[in-house]
């Protein structure tokens, strides 16, 4: 699964509405210590709902032009509480240093001088993963990054 997860760049992301309606949309992620981070602006939808509602998902799905078949494209589904980085505080330079690093720095540097971007970290509570027909898994284990077979069972499956 972090193999998976590593050759993909940006991230899609599930949030909720005011009125509970859900809202996707997608941000370049960094993966560090079993956390994923975005940084987005306040301004996007996915950012407002964030605030009002930690709860996200985080998909991943493989390349539609890489598939060899369409309907079974390797993808990585992540239900995960979400927490706002202060900004200037060690997490927040840590990890935007961490963004410069897989992206345009150039651009991370304009982006953290934007005052109405804000790095949001997910922490990881349920996942599931599949990787072909007959290869559907539940994302467990103590950092959420082990997978383990649908026909077993799965101690955070449900988690609310």
């Amino acid at each position: 699964m972090q193999t998976f997860i590593k050759n993909i760049q940006t991230a899609i992301i599930g949030t909720l509405d005011k009125n509970n309606h859900p809202f996707s949309s997608y941000a370049p992620y960094v993966h560090d210590n079993h956390r994923f981070y975005v940084y987005i602006s306040d301004i996007a939808t996915h950012a407002k709902n964030l605030q009002a509602n930690p709860k996200a998902s985080l998909f991943f799905a493989e390349d539609e032009s890489k598939t060899s078949n369409l309907f079974a494209r390797k993808r990585v589904s992540l239900q995960c509480e979400s927490v706002k980085i202060a900004r200037g505080s060690e997490r927040f330079e840590m990890v935007l240093g961490l963004f410069s690093e897989k992206f345009d720095s150039k651009m991370v540097e304009t982006l953290k001088k934007m005052t109405d971007f804000n790095l949001y970290e997910f922490k990881t509570v349920y996942g599931e993963a599949t990787f072909g027909f007959g290869k559907a898994y539940f994302v467990g284990g103590e950092h959420m990054n082990t997978l383990i077979p649908r026909g077993e069972s799965n101690p955070h499956h449900g988690v609310k």
